[in-house]
């Protein structure tokens, strides 16, 4: 089980990729976020940013799998320890892609091969609705959504 997400973008794949990838966009898009990585295949990487366990709660943390810039990256993802105790069983594949298409970009999201019984498999089919048109709004008006929180 998965969740599949196409998003047609008024931006290139290159301001897409700053706004995920940048320190900026990370903390733009999600909720004050910083994301530490080195960005290599292989290597670790944490979002880390406020949260249950204070100013460095760690949200999500896992492996790249793919690094191609303004085009491709992959990550395996666990959720942060304050998140389940056994945080380290429980993961899953989560994939961008950005293709341009006429003047505006296709920024596709797939996240699927879940642990079994991952209890984030419903909430993360709601979190990344809120994401993705973060992103978007991001990108072509240069400001996030105000969810009210």
């Amino acid at each position: 089980m998965g969740h599949q997400y196409d998003f047609y973008v008024a931006a290139t794949p290159e301001q897409l990729w700053q706004i995920l990838t940048g320190p900026e966009g990370v903390r733009q898009i999600f909720f004050g976020c910083e994301l530490r990585s080195t960005f290599q295949p292989g290597e670790a990487f944490a979002y880390v940013g406020p949260g249950n366990d204070g100013p460095e709660t760690v949200h999500v943390y896992g492996t790249w799998l793919e690094w191609e810039p303004h085009r491709k990256f992959s990550y395996v993802e666990h959720p942060g320890p304050s998140y389940a105790p056994n945080h380290a069983e429980l993961e899953s594949r989560v994939t961008f892609t950005f293709e341009p298409v006429g003047s505006c970009t296709k920024m596709r999201l797939v996240n699927d091969q879940f642990t079994p019984g991952h209890p984030a498999i419903e909430r993360s089919g709601e979190s990344w609705w809120m994401i993705l048109s973060n992103i978007k709004t991001l990108a072509e008006t240069g400001k996030t959504l105000d969810f009210g929180w």
